[in-house]
């Protein structure tokens, strides 16, 4: 992988750091190549390599990641700062111990397709929102509240837990399902807990009514204002992280939490 490009979060810590990985490649003969990378080196936190797989979401089967953390450590970053020089000097000797793939989830909202790698979620803050929720074509139940979120492993640790959502263990590819400020009284209950779906199954949100209401794909937006129905599944696309030492998620969670 000789051609790179690098995507960095715009504060002067991540743009000097940025500087110094784009010239240590340059000198051992690495391409830079917004266009066309073979790797693409994120540093930042987190929501910049979500930028990143955005901004080559047509791409991805032709791309592998590697994220620096420019603060404290995030799930999809294996280096930070302080072994910045660790980081260039595995990339330039290019010993891969193993390639992490993630698949993203995919909505269909009228002829517009979202994508995202940590959750979509379905929001509406300026009125209680009801719709019902189809699994694999089948009624599963009617949903009154702030929205939904359906989230992926990877997401699980994200916006998912802060819904009281389950952290998933590295490696399950799976989908879950995780209300938003849920209504539930004499006249109407739904689930009211975290469902966990196996990564075939398909969902369709449908409402009379998503007027003011969001989809949210990661860090992305999209109004709902004349969409009846979202047709939800696994992508077939993915991400895949190229990893040149040991990865622990056990540690990682243990750092985070």
């Amino acid at each position: 992988m000789k051609r790179f490009s690098i995507i960095a979060k715009h504060d002067d810590k991540s743009l000097k750091m940025r500087e110094k990985v784009k010239k240590a490649l340059w000198e051992h003969s690495f391409i830079y190549d917004e266009e066309e990378p073979e790797l693409v080196i994120c540093i930042g936190g987190d929501g910049t390599l979500l930028y990143a797989v955005h901004r080559y979401i047509q791409q991805l089967d032709k791309l592998y990641f590697v994220a620096v953390h420019a603060g404290t450590l995030g799930f999809f970053t294996d280096y930070t700062e302080e072994n910045l020089d660790q980081c260039i000097q595995d990339i330039i000797q290019g010993e891969i111990y193993e390639v992490f793939t993630s698949k993203l989830l995919e909505a269909q909202v009228n002829d517009y397709t979202v994508y995202a790698l940590n959750e979509i979620r379905i929001e509406n803050i300026m009125r209680t929102q009801m719709f019902d929720i189809y699994i694999d074509d089948e009624f599963f139940e009617r949903f009154k509240g702030n929205g939904i979120c359906l989230s992926t492993q990877a997401g699980s640790t994200a916006y998912n837990r802060s819904l009281r959502g389950a952290v998933v263990d590295s490696g399950l590819s799976l989908m879950q399902l995780t209300e938003i400020a849920g209504i539930h009284d004499s006249k109407h209950q739904s689930l009211g807990v975290p469902y966990i779906l196996k990564d075939d199954r398909s969902l369709c949100f449908s409402s009379d009514n998503f007027e003011n209401a969001y989809i949210c794909y990661d860090h992305k937006s999209l109004a709902l204002d004349n969409v009846k129905d979202i047709h939800c599944r696994m992508s077939n696309k993915m991400v895949r992280f190229v990893r040149y030492r040991k990865y622990s998620y056990l540690e990682r969670v243990r750092t985070l939490y």
